[in-house]
């Protein structure tokens, strides 16, 4: 499947902001102000607030057409270089059918969002679009304390560059939540902990392909809903990228993904896999340090050998600086992807 990469922006652009899954910026004005003050003073872009990005949870909720309505003049409008989700919540697959491809693929732009706006970049996916799965505003840009070096770093590259490029994992980490009820705990930054690298599992070989994925729960809600599911030739030799999100998903649960994946016959067509690091806690829940430690292990061991049972000749690669963890690096779905389990590299190139 041919993709397009929008078009790079460049400093002083103008940039929509827009809510395409809930109300969160409407629900904590002080953090998304830190968020718009950042796009400005650290990226040089001159955010403009779409209606729906003031929005509440509530109204969201009941105007699904008002979300697609946002998007679609967010891409249509030629001063908007890029468009910016502020935050992602659980229900934009209800926004989908609202959605007019042709509209989209008519208007490349570049869409930076995460977890429910895994809708989104897959739509995108689906009309030939390639979008960021990253660099959402209120929990990766408006993170407390000094924005990270790390996603500053690779959030450049996505907006102002024609690719990636090689990505290193970060030397430092967290999932500590952010407490958004008390403004004055926006300048204190969490607790980081040493990186101790990637873990590499699955085949021996380098691979290259489309990236394909986002949110391991939005890919599974899609799924059962069958919508815009890849026929698997369209993503035959793709490279799939999955991420766990807040509310902490059982192993069995992440396993039960793959599964279907697997019987539905879309896992054995990728050539590799990518997965984010895997929070293990959040906002809604704080286990005891022992038990993050073996939960993140539990995860990880499930999705490794789910891939083992359907796809074994896909190398593995987990515990990306991507997802539900601080700091990211937005990948690009559908631009071309190599994994090196050899030189143990991820290289995100530019469509020829």
């Amino acid at each position: 499947m041919e993709m397009q990469l929008p078009p790079a922006v460049a400093p002083g652009d103008r940039v929509a902001v827009v809510a395409p899954s809930s109300g969160g910026a409407h629900e904590h004005p002080h953090v998304f102000e830190l968020a718009l003050e950042r796009l400005k003073t650290v990226f040089s872009l001159e955010p403009v607030v779409f209606p729906t990005a003031r929005q509440g949870t509530e109204f969201l909720s009941r105007n699904p057409r008002a979300r697609a309505a946002d998007i679609h003049a967010a891409f249509s409008d030629p001063e908007i270089s890029a468009v910016f989700a502020t935050i992602g919540g659980w229900d934009q697959l209800r926004i989908c059918a609202h959605l007019d491809h042709g509209l989209l693929a008519a208007n490349p732009t570049r869409f930076f969002g995460m977890s429910d706006n895994t809708n989104l970049s897959l739509e995108l996916f689906a009309a030939g679009v390639i979008s960021f799965t990253g660099g959402q505003l209120l929990n990766e840009i408006a993170v407390p304390g000094e924005l990270p070096a790390y996603t500053e770093q690779y959030c450049r590259r996505a907006v102002f560059d024609s690719s990636l490029g090689t990505i290193a994992p970060s030397t430092r980490w967290t999932d500590e939540p952010a407490d958004w009820e008390d403004p004055a705990a926006l300048e204190t930054s969490p607790a980081y902990r040493s990186n101790d690298g990637w873990q590499w599992a699955g085949a021996n070989k380098r691979v290259s392909g489309p990236l394909w994925g986002g949110n391991q729960s939005i890919v599974k809600w899609r799924l059962a809903a069958d919508r815009c599911v890849p026929e698997p030739e369209t993503i035959d030799g793709a490279i799939l990228a999955l991420e766990t999100a807040e509310d902490l998903p059982s192993p069995t649960t992440v396993r039960a993904t793959l599964l279907s994946m697997g019987e539905r016959g879309l896992l054995e067509r990728f050539a590799g896999v990518i997965v984010g690091r895997i929070p293990g806690q959040s906002f809604l829940k704080q286990p005891p340090a022992a038990q993050q430690r073996a939960y993140r292990r539990q995860v990880r061991t499930a999705i490794i050998e789910e891939i083992e049972r359907y796809n074994p000749s896909a190398p593995v690669v987990c515990g990306l600086d991507w997802g539900h963890t601080t700091p990211v690096a937005p990948l690009p779905i559908g631009a071309p992807v190599t994994v090196d389990p050899v030189e143990e590299t991820i290289t995100v190139e530019s469509p020829s």
